[in-house]
């Protein structure tokens, strides 16, 4: 019988200076809000048929988007997880953005 262990999750990162939560949130909104944004600003400006292709097309850049941010901050072995955009966003900040000790 092999021994095969399963590793544990490492859980998400707290940030804890306001800067890297400011980041964070922002990071977070971006990814959650920015399709509805831009499509109702198409809609103010043209017509609500661009508006409705834009949003379409603005869902799958964002979807490529999320997952590239997603697969670059996130280790290889908890990649099959769920992440939230708060989670991605963390995960992002904790990484890229924001070198403070995390040692909790």
């Amino acid at each position: 019988m092999e021994n095969d262990f399963i590793e544990m999750m490492e859980p998400t990162p707290k940030l804890h200076s306001k800067k890297c939560k400011l980041i964070s949130f922002t990071i977070r909104i971006f990814l959650q809000f920015f399709i509805y944004i831009v499509a109702l600003i198409v809609w103010l400006l043209f017509d609500y048929f661009i508006a409705i292709a834009t949003l379409l097309l603005s869902f799958i850049i964002m979807g490529i988007i999320r997952s590239k941010i997603r697969n670059s901050v996130i280790p290889s072995k908890q990649r099959e997880y769920q992440y939230s955009d708060q989670g991605i966003a963390d995960w992002f900040t904790s990484k890229e953005l924001c070198f403070e000790d995390n040692k909790e």
